[in-house]
């Protein structure tokens, strides 16, 4: 009789060859520990170096792993929505390959959620090995995400958290594409706790996320959980153009009273560029709502995939959204 699957560990891979096979170690080491029926699910997001062929080579001695291949690069959160699509464990964890978040710490998840919770995420109490740089921007934008959002998206928090099968199951659900999935759980509630890490410095190889990808994810989340962007380009437009009528009237009398004329060049411009600068900010702010919906409208599959190793029986949600 085959044993039912307790835990699957979602693995999102890009170009990770200097990684995988001492993440596959440790990741081996920790889910054999709980005496427990696993899987491990690496998801390789269209790779162009050596990942896909090694994580190939460990799936031959290991029939517990399994590799999603996709035919190109479709995004970090696309490749942990993939993972949870044809996950059949009662609890799915996601982790990252780079061995940043510890996978030991899935152990206090597990047992957070043997207690009854379920969703429990790793909150970073500490960030080594990482500038000054980027510790200010995250740190900057999580306090930023949460004061905009109706949302309680935990701060100091990634993607590196255990769901409960019936929280995975609900987030399959949601057809959104543009997905931020640490805020789409948030959305769904349920009972969530958290467990305190220090995050490690990358075991090896450069971050996956550089500044681009980093303001992308910034926009889905801004984007997905708030209108208040909108609101304040309301608000900023209403004051400017209060301020702007007072002005006017404001220079009209100066200029009768005083018979003098402080509308010069110079003046006149430099208010043109701020008022101009502002219209294009906000057309902007705009525009990444509007994007947002055109692509909800295409109405495209998140992902493709081009063969899975090792491949076992599928949820069904992996076949529709297939």
């Amino acid at each position: 009789m085959k044993k039912e699957i307790i835990y699957s560990v979602i693995v999102p891979l890009f170009n990770e060859e200097l990684v995988i096979r001492e993440s596959y170690r440790r990741l081996k080491e920790v889910m054999e520990s709980t005496k427990e029926v696993y899987e491990i699910i690496f998801v390789n997001d269209g790779s162009i170096d050596k990942t896909e062929k090694i994580v190939e080579e460990i799936c031959e001695l290991d029939s517990s792993i399994e590799l999603v291949n996709f035919s190109r690069n479709f995004g970090h959160q696309a490749a942990i929505t993939a993972g949870m699509d044809i996950s059949k464990g009662k609890a799915v964890i996601v982790i990252d390959a780079d061995l940043q978040d510890p996978p030991e710490v899935m152990l206090e998840m597990i047992k957070k959620w043997k207690e009854g919770y379920d969703v429990v995420y790793g909150k970073r109490a500490k960030r080594e090995g990482e500038t000054f740089f980027k510790k200010f921007t995250a740190k900057t934008y999580y306090r930023l995400l949460k004061s905009m959002t109706t949302v309680d998206i935990p701060v100091d928090t990634g993607d590196f958290r255990l769901i409960d099968r019936r929280v995975c199951d609900a987030l399959i659900s949601l057809p959104e594409k543009n997905r931020f999935v640490r805020g789409l759980v948030s959305w769904l509630g349920f009972n969530q706790t958290s467990v305190e890490f220090v995050r490690q410095e990358r075991f090896a190889g450069e971050t996956k996320y550089p500044l681009k990808k980093m303001l992308k994810l910034a926009f889905d989340g801004v984007t997905s959980f708030s209108f208040k962007p909108l609101m304040i380009a309301n608000y900023i437009g209403g004051l400017s153009l209060f301020i702007g009528f007072v002005s006017f009237i404001g220079v009209i009398i100066n200029d009768i009273v005083k018979n003098l004329n402080i509308l010069n060049l110079g003046f006149v411009l430099s208010i043109n560029l701020i008022m101009f600068g502002l219209i294009f900010v906000f057309i902007g702010v705009m525009g990444q709502y509007i994007g947002r919906i055109f692509d909800e409208s295409k109405n495209r599959p998140l992902y493709i995939v081009d063969n899975i190793v090792n491949k076992k029986e599928v949820n069904k949600a992996y076949e529709i959204r297939s």
